[in-house]
C-alpha cells in the first residue's frame, strides 16, 4: 500500500519536516540491515486517539537493539513520549506507527560498533494491510518454498530489518501463485508464521497456534488475540504444527500490527471456507477493544492526548 505522506517525522530527539527526515547513502543499516523496528496502530476511541499497546511494543524495541548491541540513546519513556509527539504533531486520528532504531552513517564493514545509533518514528494513515476485503471475507494463501529463519541463522524473536528479506522471498512467491499472502515453514517443516503474521487455526472447540520454537515472532497482537479467546472460554494450544493441520483447519487466520485479524478462506487451493464463528468472534472483539469500546481491554490503549 502507498505511504500517505503527513507533515514531520521524529528523528533524534526532534520533529523535522517529511521531506527532510533523510539519511546517508553510506549509512550501515541500508547495507548490513544493521536495524530493529516496531509496527504500532493508533486507533480513534470515544474518548480521543490511543496507541495500542504502545509500551509493550516499545519494550520490545529495546530488547531487540540490545540483542544486537544497538544502546538505545534515550529511556523507554522517552521514546514512548516521542511516539505520543509525532502523532500529535501530525493531527493523526488513527494509523501506523514505525519507529526504528538503526546503525547510522560514520562506518563501513561488518563489525558495527562504531557506527552512531540513530532512532526515527514515522507516523502515516494506513488501512488495513490485506485489504478491506480481506479482512471481511478472508484471503488465498500459499505455503512457502521458503523457509522461515532458523534461530540458528538469525534471531527469529528480534524484528530486525535484515530478517525481512526472508519475508519479502515468501511474498513474492506467493504474489506469483496468485495468492495474497505466504505462510512459511520452520527448517523441521512446522508452520510458522506469514512474512509479517502470526497464524492461528481453529479445529473443533479449541484454537491452536504456532509455538514460540517454531521460528516465530513473539506477536502482540498474537498475545492479545490469545487473551481474548482464553476470556471467551476457548482452549488456545501452543504446538508445533504441521501444514496438515492448517490445511485440515476448520477456520484460520492470521494476526499482526499491520494485518490486524485477518482470516484465510483457502491454503494451498484448499478451501477452509468463509469467516467462521470463533474467527469472527475474536475479530469482532478486537477492534471493539482498540477503538475503546470494550472496557475489559482498555488497559490495552495508551491515549495521546
Amino acid at each position: 500500500m502507498p505511504i500517505t505522506e503527513v507533515k514531520k517525522i521524529w528523528m533524534n530527539g526532534r520533529l523535522v519536516d517529511w521531506k527532510d527526515a533523510k539519511v546517508h547513502v553510506l549509512t550501515h543499516a541500508m547495507h548490513y540491515g544493521t536495524g530493529v523496528f516496531e509496527g504500532i496502530r493508533c486507533y480513534e476511541t470515544p474518548k480521543g486517539h490511543a496507541v495500542f499497546r504502545l509500551s509493550e511494543h516499545i519494550a520490545r524495541l529495546f530488547e531487540g537493539s540490545a540483542f544486537y548491541r544497538m544502546k538505545v540513546p534515550y529511556s523507554q519513556k522517552e521514546i514512548c513520549g516521542a511516539t505520543k509527539d509525532v502523532v500529535r504533531a501530525n493531527g493523526l486520528k488513527s494509523g501506523y506507527i514505525r519507529p526504528i532504531v538503526y546503525r547510522g552513517y560514520g562506518e563501513m564493514g561488518l563489525n558495527p560498533l562504531k557506527s552512531p545509533v540513530d532512532v526515527a518514528i514515522a507516523v502515516w494513515p494506513w488501512g488495513t494491510y490485506l485489504g478491506d476485503d480481506g479482512l471481511k471475507n478472508g484471503i488465498k494463501v500459499a505455503i512457502s518454498s521458503y523457509q522461515r529463519i532458523s534461530p540458528k541463522t538469525m534471531p527469529p524473536q528480534v524484528k530486525a530489518t535484515g530478517n525481512y528479506i526472508n519475508s519479502i522471498l515468501a511474498k513474492l512467491e506467493a504474489i506469483d501463485k496468485g495468492a495474497d499472502e505466504a505462510i512459511l515453514l520452520d527448517c523441521q517443516g512446522n508452520v510458522s508464521e506469514g512474512p509479517g503474521e502470526n497464524v492461528f487455526a481453529v479445529k473443533g472447540k479449541k484454537i491452536y497456534t504456532p509455538s514460540l520454537d517454531s521460528s516465530i515472532l513473539k506477536g502482540i497482537t498474537r498475545q492479545s488475540v490469545m487473551e481474548i479467546a482464553k476470556d471467551l472460554g476457548h482452549e488456545v494450544m501452543e504446538v508445533k504444527m504441521k501444514p496438515a493441520d492448517l490445511l485440515n483447519a476448520d477456520e484460520a487466520f492470521f494476526t499482526g500490527t499491520a494485518a490486524e485479524i485477518t482470516p484465510i478462506r483457502e491454503i494451498d487451493g484448499k478451501v477452509i471456507g468463509k469467516p467462521g464463528r470463533i474467527t469472527k468472534e475474536i475479530q469482532g472483539i478486537f477492534f471493539d477493544a482498540v477503538h475503546g469500546k470494550n472496557e475489559r481491554y482498555v488497559k490495552w490503549l495508551d491515549f495521546v492526548d
